[in-house]
C-alpha cells in the first residue's frame, strides 16, 4: 500500500485544517487506519484510529473533542479534521495501515502498524 497524506499548512491557534490520506495499491477498506504526528524533538505519538468499516474510531487524550477522524472507502481515503488547533498541536502527521489485532484497542502503538505515508507538516501559531 501506498499512503500519500496531504492537507497540512501554517494555521492560527484556533484554526481548522483537514488532513487527507489518499491510498494506492490495495483496498483501504480490508484495513484499520491511524494517525500519528511527531512533533521536533519528540517521539511519535499515536492521535487517532478508525476501524475498517469506520463504526468505531477512536482518540488519544491530548485531541479527543477537536479532531475527528473519518474515511471514504470508495475513494480509498481517510481523513483527519483539525478544530480549535492549539501550538502543541504543530507536528509532522502520519497515516498508516494497522497490522495488529482488533482486540488491541485502541490501535495506539506505531510497531502495530504496517504502511506508513510520507506525512504532511502541520504548523500552529500563537
Amino acid at each position: 500500500v501506498q499512503l500519500q497524506a496531504s492537507g497540512g499548512g501554517l494555521v492560527q491557534t484556533g484554526g481548522s485544517l483537514r488532513l487527507s490520506c489518499a491510498a494506492s495499491g490495495r483496498t483501504l477498506s480490508n484495513y484499520n487506519m491511524g494517525w500519528f504526528r511527531q512533533a521536533p524533538g519528540k517521539e511519535r505519538e499515536f492521535v487517532a484510529a478508525i476501524r475498517r468499516a469506520g463504526t468505531y474510531k477512536y482518540y488519544s487524550h491530548p485531541v479527543r473533542g477537536r479532531f475527528t477522524i473519518s474515511r471514504d472507502n470508495v475513494h480509498n481515503m481517510v481523513f483527519l479534521q483539525m478544530n480549535n488547533l492549539e501550538p502543541q498541536d504543530t507536528a509532522l502527521y502520519y497515516c498508516a495501515t494497522y497490522g495488529g489485532r482488533d482486540s488491541d484497542l485502541p490501535f495506539g502503538q506505531d510497531h502495530d502498524y504496517d504502511y506508513w505515508g510520507q506525512g504532511t507538516l502541520v504548523t500552529v501559531s500563537s
